[in-house]
């Protein structure tokens, strides 16, 4: 939200009161807090009449800095709040030296000196990484009585700006206005449906604004050099979260916020939907599997979209007896031919529905302020929304779900959640313009947690499309309604990126686009990206996404990239792992892996799969690609065809190929099983070795498919013209030297070392 007009004055009805200096100042141990008149005061007559504003700084965690601001303490404090599992209570040191006050925590200082007008000075490493200075604290009010605290951050020359979720306008959010509030705007507006209130840049520190509700961002748009964050409220809290590289910085805002689960290794395989509003029952859906099956495109799961229930009645979890007389003899059919069984809800409750009667008498929907049930036509007739601030109408809620999973359903998507009243009152007193975005939370965790605690530990998983912070617990998300071409293609890679820089593990979309029919490039191209992703749907909304319908070159592309993803699944599944314990994403922005490069800074045509391999999406109709070098020789996986950076790269790809890359010096693990995911990836595991240079070292760990652990290790030391290795595998191993054509060695079981030649 703007509230200036230019920068001499303020916009017509805005007033706004700034910390001018310290007035005084309480330190302990741990913690300071700060009392900042808005004005300076040289005489006791000026603190008459004027606010004062308290400023309470301190330390969660190692490397992360709180400052909450409050300008009137007396008013009611209503939920929701963000849960922070990782935040502690006494991190940080004050220090005192003269006028000037210091909290320390790890490597981060917030310096501020006593004697000088306001200024909130954040340092680590001898250099200042941002300040809040004379318009860096205070708050506003407007002609309508409204009343906002706000806060300011300096921006460096050249310092770029990252995250706020899942958002599909530029990668670099300079110049951008952005509201933190969750809709169902699709990938081609502003709105989003995963609004996260944490930005990073690219000087070694990001900011996490802890409000659930709105949050107002102007990202260098209003002030040029300042990224500025408001909230109506009386009070705003920030944490100023240190790096200083940018994985450091997602590791320190995880483990405040939450890491991501692990998802089971099945789910790295091909996902094959019903679509949206196509036309479908047990015989459509056999002709698909079996479909696949003939054309030699392995399925992990089949995914039943809206219709399985029957119309004007979602949700009421029931299946459409005239469809599917027999769902629990299907559910069996399916799953005997190994696949996984996905199922579509969402959080409301249409009035045809038989729960909504029960879940009305009960009390478990939400309501209005005079006790009614909130209510409307948009989506579902009459539909109300479950309360899930209400402990039963949780438990109401998944004891639904419940019965699904023992007829045979693995998983869900948590489909909508975002367009959440703010007219209604909450069964525990919740604010509702908290509420609005935290809803989706709330959602997830309930679904979430029944299947953890119904398949256990490491089998949990959703696909879900709204989140807030927090909600990067509960994966996977994908990018919500996109339209069928380039365009579309391009700005879902967009916002899986941003989603990745703000905490997010795993993403995925809808191969081929959602709305529309693609064309059969559009869809090959489509499918290369998405079978290069975290996890790889086909979906659509009102026209079916088996490939066939594309010709015969589109089943062999999806043939070959789905067999090439299983064979990637241990390296896949290991990145997984570093996001369940470090928050860093599978999918990662170029400047996730490039710090110091100027030119990944900007990057968002294209990715990082994990540390070792370049992604570059295809987006044209004539398969050129430009795509940008890092420095060092590359090699790309397919074709084995040696690139050297740093440089931007032309090329022209069939639908067989595409830039995919594996990095200078990096040792990528192929599963010897291409027809599953999940296998004993270690037994016959093919190493492939690109550009070692003389004295490079790297230790590969091959994790196993099912359950934690490793299921082999192994070392590997280039001495001159010589590559030693040595493992403690119990397996047969193969090593490649250089791309998909390079000399081949293959050793026995328990073979615990080798020495091999290794030609320039």
């Amino acid at each position: 939200m703007k509230f200036t007009d230019g920068y001499w004055l303020m916009r017509p009805g805005c007033t706004a009161r700034y910390a001018a200096e310290v007035g005084d100042v309480r330190a302990e141990d741990h913690r300071m807090t700060l009392y900042a008149p808005v004005k300076h005061v040289s005489r006791r007559g000026q603190t008459l009449n004027s606010p004062l504003l308290t400023v309470e700084c301190w330390s969660p965690a190692e490397g992360v800095i709180g400052v909450r601001t409050t300008h009137h303490a007396g008013s009611a404090r209503r939920g929701p709040e963000f849960a922070l599992p990782g935040a502690g209570e006494n991190a940080g040191k004050v220090r005192r030296d003269g006028a000037v006050l210091e909290l320390v925590s790890g490597e981060l200082t917030l310096r501020v000196d006593t004697e000088q007008p306001w200024r909130l000075e954040f340092t680590a490493g001898g250099r200042v990484l941002t300040s809040a200075g004379e318009r860096g604290t205070g708050f506003v009010t407007d002609g309508e009585g409204r009343h906002y605290m706000l806060g300011q951050l300096s921006l460096g020359v050249g310092e770029l700006v990252y995250g706020l979720g899942e958002r599909f306008t530029p990668l670099v959010k300079n110049g951008q206005s952005v509201d933190i509030w969750q809709a169902d705007g699709g990938t081609n507006s502003e709105q989003a449906y995963k609004n996260v209130p944490f930005h990073l840049t690219n000087r070694g520190y990001g900011v996490f604004v802890n409000h659930p509700g709105r949050v107002s961002y102007e990202v260098g748009s209003e002030s040029v050099g300042q990224v500025q964050f408001s909230v109506e409220d009386q009070s705003l809290e920030y944490f100023v979260v240190h790096g200083p590289t940018p994985k450091e910085i997602v590791a320190r805002y995880t483990a405040l916020t939450g890491r991501p689960a692990l998802p089971p290794a099945w789910a790295l395989g091909l996902w094959l939907t019903t679509s949206f509003t196509t036309e479908y029952d047990e015989a459509t859906v056999n002709r698909f599997i079996d479909g696949m099956a003939e054309r030699g495109i392995p399925l992990s799961v089949f995914h039943f979209d809206c219709f399985w229930m029957r119309e004007y009645q979602w949700s009421d979890f029931m299946w459409d007896a005239e469809t599917f007389p027999d769902p629990e003899g299907m559910l069996a059919r399916l799953k005997q031919q190994g696949l996984r069984i996905s199922a579509w809800i969402n959080p409301y409750i249409a009035q045809k529905s038989h729960l909504f009667d029960e879940g009305m008498r009960e009390g478990y929907l939400v309501r209005r302020a005079d006790g009614s049930v909130w209510q409307w036509d948009l989506w579902q007739a009459g539909m109300a929304l479950v309360d899930f601030t209400n402990p039963a109408a949780r438990d109401w809620y998944t004891g639904k779900l419940r019965i699904l999973l023992a007829q045979g359903v693995d998983c869900f998507k948590t489909d909508f959640g975002e367009r959440i009243p703010t007219d209604v009152v909450w069964h525990d007193g919740s604010d509702p313009e908290r509420m609005h975005n935290y809803y989706t939370h709330l959602y997830n965790q309930a679904v979430f947690g029944l299947l953890r605690e119904e398949r256990g530990e490491g089998e949990a998983l959703l696909f879900a499309r709204s989140a807030t912070a927090g909600g990067q617990q509960y994966p996977v998300h994908w990018g919500g309604d996109c339209e069928s071409h380039f365009g579309a293609m391009a700005e879902s890679l967009r916002g899986g990126l941003s989603l990745g820089l703000s905490g997010f593990g795993f993403w995925s979309h809808d191969i081929g686009g959602f709305e529309g029919t693609p064309t059969p490039t559009v869809f090959k191209r489509w499918v290369q990206f998405g079978l290069l992703s975290s996890h790889s749907r086909l979906h659509g909304s009102k026209s079916y996404r088996v490939p066939w319908d594309y010709g015969e070159e589109a089943v062999e592309v999806t043939r070959e990239f789905t067999l090439l993803k299983h064979r990637l699944a241990p390296y896949l599944h290991r990145a997984a792992q570093q996001a369940h314990a470090t928050g860093v994403p599978v999918m990662r922005a170029m400047v996730l892996e490039f710090p110091d490069d100027p030119t990944a800074a900007v990057l968002d045509r294209q990715y990082m799969l994990g540390d070792d391999l370049l992604v570059a999406p295809v987006f044209s109709e004539d398969g050129t690609v430009e795509y940008y070098v890092p420095d060092g020789t590359w090699t790309n996986l397919l074709t084995g065809v040696q690139v050297t950076g740093p440089r931007w790269v032309r090329e022209q790809h069939g639908f067989h190929t595409l830039p995919l890359l594996a990095r200078p010096d990096s040792v990528i693990p192929f599963a010897a099983e291409d027809q599953n995911p999940v296998s004993a990836w270690a037994d016959g595991a093919e190493l492939r070795v690109h550009a070692f240079a003389d004295g490079a070292e790297r230790t590969l760990v091959i994790p196993r498919a099912e359950g934690p652990g490793e299921a082999a290790r192994f070392h590997l030391r280039r001495d001159g013209d010589r590559l030693r290795i040595t493992t403690d595998s119990p397996h047969p191993w193969q090593l490649r030297l250089g791309g998909p054509d390079g000399t081949l060695h293959t050793r026995p079981a328990g073979t615990p070392a080798a020495d091999l030649p290794y030609p320039d």
